[in-house]
């Protein structure tokens, strides 16, 4: 199932205003977010357009997390950061899927809840090809 509206259904410009794709997991899809104020975040979307983990079989969620968990680890292997934080909003997106934001101590908001998209640090095509190498090769 999908939507037409949806940037993790439909990728091309919608997905490109705010993620790269990198690749597919066994039930979703990894992107790169582009706002990199938290060096490796990346976004984890569930392969269809369901909007809650309800929404899954038991058998489905348990490869979701598996998924979100295979991100982790690479995001932890290629960058080293102190803790990851994860996120599943979309009030108005409706798709599942988890916001994974390595935070560093000593820098940006560290000991806080991270901003959705602060907007604070964009990349050039360069650097965002470097973390997407770095993530695959952690996968």
């Amino acid at each position: 199932m999908k939507d037409c509206n949806c940037g993790y259904c439909m990728r091309g410009e919608l997905l490109d205003a705010f993620g790269i794709y990198i690749c597919e997991l066994s039930v979703s899809t990894l992107i790169l977010f582009k706002e990199q104020s938290h060096p490796g975040r990346c976004i984890v979307a569930y392969k269809d357009h369901v909007s809650e983990l309800v929404n899954l079989t038991d058998e489905e969620r348990n490869a979701y997390f598996a998924d979100v968990a295979r991100a982790a680890k690479a995001i932890h292997a290629a960058f080293h950061p102190d803790k990851v934080n994860y996120g599943a909003y979309g009030d108005t997106g409706c798709h599942l899927h988890f916001h994974l934001v390595p935070k560093y101590k000593d820098e940006y908001e560290w000991g806080g809840v991270f901003a959705m998209n602060p907007g604070q640090r964009k990349l050039t095509d360069a650097e965002y090809a470097e973390m997407i190498e770095k993530i695959k090769a952690n996968l």
